[in-house]
């Protein structure tokens, strides 16, 4: 066997471990949750097959729900003043289309409802986050699996900046 062919077939061994490994690989997905929070149940043990959106664990969501809350209070108050900048901005037109308003005055009105309206975008933007920060502490199976791995249990602090932990290790089902 030529020096070539002594390369090619080493380096035809060497692709198919790497692919045997990147096959592997994708049959085991490391899961975590985007959301920081102390685990508050682990609803899975290794080697139970589950289904696509069944629940693998949630974190304690008190903190979460609370946020929810507060930004829909947010969004009630933004939308009123928003409502009331409106109403503002509907008299202060009235009043220049009179001449008895200036254009200053009018201008001021148009400022001030332009920035009621961008707050009230701002509280349902906070809100949407906070709700999806909610829906983001129940952690749910991709897809049917098996769970080969559960690194997560009660009490255990999840933090979801910089290198979040792998709490779950779920496999493809062959």
């Amino acid at each position: 066997m030529s020096t070539a062919q002594t390369l090619i077939k080493a380096s035809a061994l060497l692709l198919a471990g790497s692919l045997a490994a990147t096959a592997w690989a994708a049959d085991r997905v490391s899961l975590t949750t985007p959301v920081s929070g102390v685990v508050k149940e682990v609803y899975v043990q290794v080697g139970q097959r589950v289904r696509k959106g069944d629940k693998l664990l949630a974190l304690d969501d008190t903190r979460l729900k609370a946020r929810v809350m507060e930004a829909e209070a947010g969004v009630m108050r933004a939308r009123q003043e928003a409502e009331e900048a409106g109403r503002e901005l509907k008299r202060a037109e009235e009043l220049y289309d009179r001449g008895v308003s200036s254009t200053t005055e009018f201008d001021a009105a148009k400022l001030k409802h332009a920035r009621a309206a961008a707050g009230a975008q701002e509280a349902e933007a906070r809100l949407t986050i906070a709700q999806k920060n909610l829906e983001d502490s129940v952690l749910r199976a991709p897809f049917d699996g098996v769970i080969r791995a559960r690194e997560a249990e009660p009490g255990m602090y999840v933090p979801a900046q910089l290198d979040p932990p792998t709490l779950i290790i779920l496999g493809k089902i062959r």
